[in-house]
């Protein structure tokens, strides 16, 4: 975060100690680039050296030993592989033998006869008797320690290593840094309200500390410190494009609530909305008739009734005059749409048309002419809808669906379609999102959830079983089949090994048509190796009842909507993250009979694996899940390169730190309801640091959503 001639900017390679090829070394395997680089990089964990005991105190169950004696022998022992160093220490209540299997010849030279040593290791018993292996060794001058009573452990390489840049090593370098770096190269920006709420230390005596900390108190507020700050200018971030936003990018006043979304609730909705989606309809009603842009997220569960509140939200566009769009992911997820709002606004005068990549010619044509004249209202499609010769009169609001499979660069081109306002903007997704997450990846929007399933609709049955349980598994299907409901079987695909998921999928295949032959029984198959045509046609034949059974891989996971089908088969479900087990799970449950899910695995299984399917059978809450998720995988998995503000935090965690985040989050959102501007003299230092953290940390993505 600092300009390019400030102290902190030097290379690494200046710093004594380094020099040029440690410099390429420490580049290369710990991003360490700058001065700034290396003071950032923390310790893990510190190695408590408070104590020192007598060497008669020593037990071989210790976690740890240290002592202080005299070095009174230094030997080298065995030849070849069993070569090793053997010294022994003498303190006055006794003596202790240490040993070293390797780096032997350095040690030797290193190491004086009849000089004071502070010794540290783990205890260990050979032979009856304790002794300490590759011990740590520090000369006595004066026969006191130097350095501190805690020292930190820093991660590492091999080749580091091998150069001496051991934690160690790497401990020394960062003593040389602070001879370098002092506190005017650290100045403080945080007001001294903020500090006094959070109880924290200045920012040079924190960063000092973490590295050098006297104690484990000060270690502990000094790591708080700078958790707090990595959080802060996320949240700072986050919140002021926000600000930015809302006074600066005008929308598009959506002033009526008109006929046509009077006339499809009163007459064509056929059900009653839940709570919560009257709740999100409120809100983005609320959005788009103040002037400002709609930049919202509406997350919830597989068949929360999203579509729906997409729909009706769409429909205010168009009573205002005003077009409206939807861009899918796939081409099988838009036409699904296409065929659902189509058939839902059939006897309204609403012109809904779909446009994907296989649409061409003239047909296409007659759509893009139709569009610019203002003709089609609704406009479905891929990310064929993004391309420069897609033009609207005049869009109201572009809604995105699977938000999270959409390129940053594709949602710009089409939040860019209007050249005078741009389009408001809804955002979907059935991936719940774990709130610790959803305040640092989407902080920056507004968050919409429905949280409540429409009534009637009975929880999915999940059940975990084995291999061995096959033909437990045939007979149940066979009882499904018969009673007119219809099977998944999903297979995995890993990108890395497709040749053997096609073998396990063509494998399963196989088996299924042995165990359920024509005519009694017919089976789909889909795979991505397929041609798109016959793809769509396999899936056709399903969704039309031809087919009782589709066996697939994870090509099903968004897209295919059959109500009759009541049976998820997950073969391999060790293999899939929790996410996409809950996004499978998510296309049986669609109608009004009981649904189930299978999640078959082999006999041995990971403790992570074991816990992915204990959630899953227990429960169907999507965001539990997904904060398991968080837990097992972190965020940097789940977010993928979306989270490019995650790769900044080198201390705090979205996992472990969630009410730290929280709070700083209520203050951020406090500081910017005070002086949204951060224009206040006690804000001043505040806001120049934003300034060189954004500019470091360029996220334009986040003005599209």
């Amino acid at each position: 975060m600092r300009e390019s001639n400030d102290k902190l900017s030097t290379p690494i390679e200046y710093l004594k100690g380094v020099g040029p090829a440690k410099a390429g070394l420490l580049n290369k395997d710990l991003g360490i680039f700058t001065f700034e680089d290396l003071l950032q990089h923390y310790p893990f964990r510190y190695v408590d050296k408070t104590k020192v005991y007598q060497i008669s105190e020593i037990q071989e169950n210790m976690p740890f030993a240290q002592f202080k004696g005299k070095l009174t022998s230094l030997r080298l022992m065995g030849q070849q592989r069993s070569k090793r160093l053997v010294a022994r220490v003498y303190d006055g209540t006794g003596s202790i033998e240490l040993i070293w299997f390797k780096g032997v010849s350095m040690l030797q030279k290193i190491l004086d006869l009849n000089q004071e040593y502070l010794v540290y290791g783990k205890p260990s018993v050979y032979n009856g008797k304790v002794n300490i292996p590759h011990p740590e060794m520090e000369l006595l001058e004066g026969g006191k320690p130097q350095g501190n009573k805690l020292e930190g452990v820093y991660s590492t390489t091999e080749k580091l290593k091998s150069r001496g840049l051991d934690s160690k090593g790497l401990h020394k370098l960062m003593q040389m840094l602070f001879t370098k770096v002092g506190r005017e190269d650290l100045p403080e920006y945080l007001p001294a309200k903020l500090k006094q709420e959070f109880r924290l230390p200045d920012r040079y005596d924190a960063m000092k500390e973490v590295h050098h900390p006297t104690t484990v108190e000060k270690a502990n507020a000094a790591r708080l410190r700078i958790k707090f700050d990595e959080l802060l200018f996320i949240q700072l971030s986050l919140l002021s494009r926000k600000v930015n936003r809302i006074q600066k990018v005008k929308g598009i006043i959506f002033e009526n609530l008109g006929e046509h979304f009077h006339n499809y609730f009163d007459n064509f909705l056929g059900f009653e909305l839940t709570g919560a989606q009257k709740r999100v309809l409120r809100e983005i009603r609320r959005d788009t008739r103040y002037g400002g842009q709609m930049n919202r997220l509406l997350q919830g569960d597989v068949g929360s009734g999203k579509t729906v509140v997409a729909l009706m939200t769409m429909l205010m566009s168009v009573d205002n005059g005003l077009q409206a769009c939807m861009m899918a992911p796939t081409e099988i997820l838009a036409q699904q749409h296409y065929k659902g709002l189509s058939e839902e606004l059939q006897d309204m005068e609403v012109e809904v048309a779909l446009l994907t990549g296989s649409i061409k010619g003239k047909k296409r044509r007659e759509i893009l002419e139709r569009l610019l004249a203002g003709e089609i209202d609704i406009l479905i499609g891929t990310h064929a809808l993004i391309e420069d010769t897609v033009k609207f009169k005049k869009l109201g609001i572009a809604v995105i669906d699977e938000q999270h499979r959409f390129g940053v660069a594709q949602r710009a081109r089409l939040w860019a379609k209007n050249e005078d306002f741009p389009p408001h903007v809804l955002v979907m997704t059935a991936t719940p999102i774990p709130r610790t997450l959803a305040m640092t990846l989407y902080g920056d929007l507004d968050v919409s959830v429905i949280d409540e399933l429409p009534p009637g609709r009975k929880s999915i049955q999940t059940m975990h079983l084995k291999d061995k349980d096959r033909l437990r598994i045939f007979k149940f299907m066979k009882e499904q089949i018969q009673l007119g409901r219809q099977v998944y079987v999903v297979y995995p695909l890993i990108k890395e090994s497709e040749t053997m998921d096609y073998k396990d999928l063509m494998d399963g295949f196989d088996s299924i048509t042995r165990a359920f032959p024509l005519p009694d029984y017919a089976v789909s198959v889909v795979h991505g190796q397929m041609k798109p045509a016959d793809k769509e046609y396999e899936m056709q034949r399903f969704v039309k009842g031809e087919t009782q059974i589709m066996v697939a891989t994870t090509v099903i996971e968004v897209g295919v909507n059959v109500p009759n089908a009541s049976v998820m088969i997950i073969e391999s479900s060790e293999r899939f993250g929790l996410s996409q087990l809950h996004q499978l799970r998510g296309r049986v449950g669609r109608g009004a009979d009981q649904s189930y899910c299978l999640l078959v695995t082999g006999e041995k299984l990971s403790n992570d694996g074991r816990k992915r399917l204990r959630a899953m059978v227990d429960t169907n809450d999507g965001f539990k899940i997904a904060e398991l998720d968080l837990q097992l995988r972190g965020p940097g998995i789940l977010s993928g390169t979306q989270q490019s503000g995650m790769e900044k935090l080198k201390m705090a965690s979205l996992t472990e730190d969630t009410r730290l985040l929280a709070r700083v989050r209520t203050a951020v959102e406090d500081i910017f309801e005070e002086d949204p501007n951060l224009g206040k003299p006690e804000h001043e230092k505040l806001r120049q640091e934003l300034v060189l953290y954004n500019k470091h940390n360029n996220r334009n993505w986040s003005r599209i959503s």
